[in-house]
């Protein structure tokens, strides 16, 4: 059989592979976070036919190999990480991280370090202990000031890196005081008025930097995992050096252009139908051969 049907194979496999990833952007165009992929392809291996030859002592030059390639195949489906544009809500506990694309807020399931993932979504909740929570109930991470902190008495936690995470809680009551309000800035302080008439610091929110966010794993719920390719996340708070600022109020939405998508989708489309013709043609050409005997 002609080596033009498995190649035109693999290319309509790589073109699939390809309008998942397309469609897959698209269905995610206004999902808070989101960070949209793309696809590379790189060619398979070759059948040589004839090896690359020197010139020799007869002074007949050197010739060239010859090789016919075998398809090809797709080399990667990365990430472009390139932060979103921050859309207003004017929910205080809406939250966007401007000016750090390599940053993501730190969540936890049951509240401990061990087991965290990691998200640009920063639509939370408070759940009725007071613990500020994900859509899915993630327990949302920082760094906890001691009891009874004024904002008057309170110094910034130093040593982010070192300092140990714990889920951050906005208590409506606390030592027998209601609480009035509360604000977040953009450094991620917590600052809650009581019944008092004092304000209180009652933490700050951490985030995390990798040395390679393109090698994070998507798990799904706008959630990311670290992996040995991404390297270890490294805990800061925003305001701090590489870290950006936590913006109250705004939504990151979605990073994908629908323009690029739908530019890519036709290209996509025809390199899928270039690639079936090739194999119909080479059927043609089977065709002809079968009938020379007749």
């Amino acid at each position: 059989m002609l080596k033009s049907l498995y190649s035109g194979i693999t290319g309509m496999k790589g073109q699939q592979t390809k309008m998942d990833v397309i469609s897959n952007n698209i269905a995610n165009v206004n999902t808070m976070g989101f960070k949209s992929q793309k696809v590379t392809f790189q060619d398979m291996i070759s059948q040589t036919n004839a090896s690359a030859q020197g010139p020799n002592a007869n002074g007949r030059g050197g010739i060239n190999a010859q090789q016919v390639g075998l398809g090809t195949q797709v080399a990667s489906t990365g990430m472009l990480m390139q932060g979103g544009s921050l859309q207003y809500s004017g929910r205080s506990l809406d939250f966007a991280i401007q000016n750090g694309d390599n940053s993501f807020f730190m969540v936890s399931e049951n509240g401990g370090e061990e087991n965290v993932s990691y998200t640009r979504d920063g639509n939370f909740y408070l759940d009725n202990g007071g613990n500020l929570t994900t859509a899915n109930g993630y327990k949302v991470m920082g760094y906890v000031a001691p009891a009874n902190t004024t904002e008057e008495n309170y110094n910034q936690i130093g040593n982010f890196e070192d300092a140990a995470k714990s889920p951050i809680t906005i208590n409506q009551t606390m030592n027998g005081l209601t609480l009035q309000d509360y604000n977040i800035d953009n450094t991620g302080t917590i600052k809650a008025t009581y019944s008092d008439g004092n304000t209180y610091v009652l933490g700050r929110l951490a985030l995390t930097n990798f040395t390679n966010p393109d090698g994070l794993e998507k798990t799904g719920n706008n959630m990311y995992n670290a992996t040995s390719n991404s390297g270890p996340a490294t805990a800061g708070a925003p305001g701090e050096d590489g870290y950006g600022l936590v913006r109250s109020g705004f939504n990151e939405m979605s990073n994908v252009d629908l323009a690029s998508e739908f530019t890519e989708m036709i290209v996509t489309s025809r390199a899928y139908q270039a690639n079936s013709r090739s194999i119909t043609t080479s059927d043609e050409m089977l065709q002809e051969l079968i009938n020379l005997k007749r």
